[in-house]
């Protein structure tokens, strides 16, 4: 769920403005795991733009200060979390640690990077939502070494259906600065997509992995 209407819309207005996320509904991209997508987000970007960073670090911290207090350690989903939930691990004043998708096959075969003690709590930042699977995979390797999960937060979701069930049944709450249908209004509202799209847009979303241009 989005944490603020206000938030959501001037999270999803400089995102679209600086092209962290695109929409492309006549021109498809194509995801890694195969899917045929009109929408790209790559929030890695945010990283080069400073006002829009702070903006993002503030809010991000904000969420987990009024939901949780202030944790023992703020946990970043690598890769691309990493960068941010340092900036608010910082904001916070707390440690922090990153989560790799496995072990290491390597050296100490460390899947979490950094110091975390037995029983700290935790606030595990993402950067983008999709099925959930990777953010949960992180939330496992962290329950594993007997961390307690306060909650997630992340810059955007793409609201599927599956990772809302797939939360709900990992009992992990998360918390987003926007979301899609968000993005979907502010686009329309700032003449970045036509009305006509919305059909597709609103499709693809529905059934994203049978979903053809």
């Amino acid at each position: 769920m989005i944490f603020d209407k206000n938030t959501a819309k001037k999270t999803a207005e400089l995102l679209l403005s600086i092209k962290a996320i695109k929409l492309q509904p006549k021109d498809p991209f194509t995801w890694a795991s195969g899917w045929k997508s009109p929408i790209y987000c790559d929030n890695r970007v945010t990283l080069s733009y400073v006002p829009i960073r702070n903006y993002i670090r503030q809010n991000l911290s904000k969420i987990i200060t009024e939901k949780y207090g202030k944790p023992d350690v703020i946990a970043g989903v690598a890769t691309g979390a990493i960068a941010i939930g340092v900036l608010v691990a910082q904001d916070l004043g707390v440690p922090f640690v990153y989560v790799r998708p496995e072990p290491k096959k390597h050296g100490k075969k460390n899947q979490i990077e950094g110091f975390l003690d037995r029983g700290q709590t935790v606030v595990v930042v993402e950067d983008l939502i999709s099925t959930g699977k990777s953010s949960l995979n992180a939330v496992k390797a962290l329950k594993d070494s007997d961390a307690t999960i306060k909650g997630m937060v992340a810059i955007f979701s793409y609201g599927f259906d599956i990772a809302e069930k797939n939360f709900e049944k990992a009992g992990i709450e998360l918390t987003t600065l926007s979301d899609y249908e968000t993005v979907l209004g502010q686009a329309l509202e700032s003449s970045y997509i036509y009305e006509k799209y919305l059909y597709t847009l609103n499709t693809w979303r529905k059934n994203p992995s049978e979903w053809k241009k």
